[in-house]
Formats: structure tokens, sequence, C-alpha cells
């Protein structure tokens, strides 16, 4: 069965906020909203300081804490693992913020194409539906990939099949050691962290 997932190479993201601006321009996003950011972080202590660049956003969980909480069923997870949201069915109460572990819904009066709803990363589904049904490989073709990762200059993020064997989000998850954020929750994320080889 097809899981889409994602991946994120933090050893080459260099922070410059392209997959930002290229997922508020492919979604239309108001001011102050954005599905995709990038945090920047410091990590260790002085001397041994380093900066890195950690690319955040919906994580399409397993088990969506934002969906057991939508009173409307206007969250919903597809087949494939993508989690989505009916705006015709969602009510704004945002408890799907208030749920979320990665703080990953907004709410806008001011979202033109979607006021008062609640909004979040949809690994650009239309991208990927419109591409299947043109024969297109999601990961692989642009037109069926999410715009994130098509706009990535260092080729930091990835996207694919999670349960295909020999597609690229197996491999290089099977290359190198990797982590996904608050795995402890038992959220099950679809977005996963690359930080070194594998030993």
């Amino acid at each position: 069965m097809t899981r889409w997932a994602m991946v994120a190479d933090l050893r080459r993201c260099v922070g410059c906020q392209t997959c930002t601006a290229a997922c508020k321009q492919t979604n239309d996003t108001p001011p102050g909203v954005q599905w995709r950011r990038v945090l920047d972080m410091e990590v260790g202590e002085y001397p041994e300081v380093k900066r890195a660049f950690v690319p955040v956003g919906c994580m399409h969980c397993d088990d969506p804490p934002c969906m057991h909480v939508c009173p409307s069923t206007a969250t919903k997870k597809r087949a494939d693992g993508i989690v989505t949201i009916d705006y015709d069915l969602c009510i704004g109460c945002a408890y799907c913020a208030l749920a979320c572990p990665y703080q990953a819904r907004y709410k806008s009066s001011e979202d033109a194409r979607r006021p008062d709803v609640a909004t979040k990363c949809t690994f650009c589904v239309e991208r990927i539906d419109a591409g299947l049904a043109q024969g297109l490989k999601p990961g692989v073709d642009p037109e069926a990939t999410p715009a994130c990762v098509n706009s990535c200059i260092a080729q930091a993020l990835h996207f694919g099949d999670v349960e295909d064997p020999q597609g690229n989000i197996s491999q290089l998850l099977a290359g190198n050691q990797h982590f996904r954020m608050h795995e402890e929750l038992g959220t099950g994320p679809r977005f996963y962290y690359l930080w070194d080889k594998a030993p």
C-alpha cells in the first residue's frame, strides 16, 4: 500500500526559506500563515556551537491527534496517509490547532480562499492526485511532487512512497540515521529527518 512521506536532510538544508516561499505561492496563504517553515536552531555548547535548519509543517501522522478532536469530521486521513481538511465541513473551532503537537494548523480570517477554517500543509495533494492520474510518479516527476520539494535549492527535501523498498524515501532512510519529531507521542509522523550516515 502506498504511504506518502517526506524526508529532510539536515546536513543539506541551508535555511534559505525557499520552500516556505514556494509553499506560500502555491497555496496562496495569507500573511502570518506558513504551512512550511524552517526553524533556525543553535546546537552545542561554546566553543562548539553549530546552526541547524529544520523544515517543519504538518507531519501527516499515522495517528493524527487533530483528527480525533475534530467535532465535524472535517479532518480525515486518506488511505495513502495524507491528512486532509474538508473546508466545507470545518466549523472553525480550532480544536485541531490545540491538539497538534507540531503547531502545524492555522486559522485566519484574512484567508480569502479559506476564511475562518483550519488550514495546513496537504503535501500538495492536488499535484499528487493530478500527477498520478497522468501516470507520473510523485517524488520523481516534478509535476506530481510537492512544491516545497521542487523548490529546494540544496536538494534537502525529498518526497515519495515510504512503503516502496526500492523508492527514494526507503533508500534514504536505509542509508542514514534518522528521527521523527516528537515520535515519543505515538503519532507516527510521516516526516523524517536525516542527520548522519547509517553506521
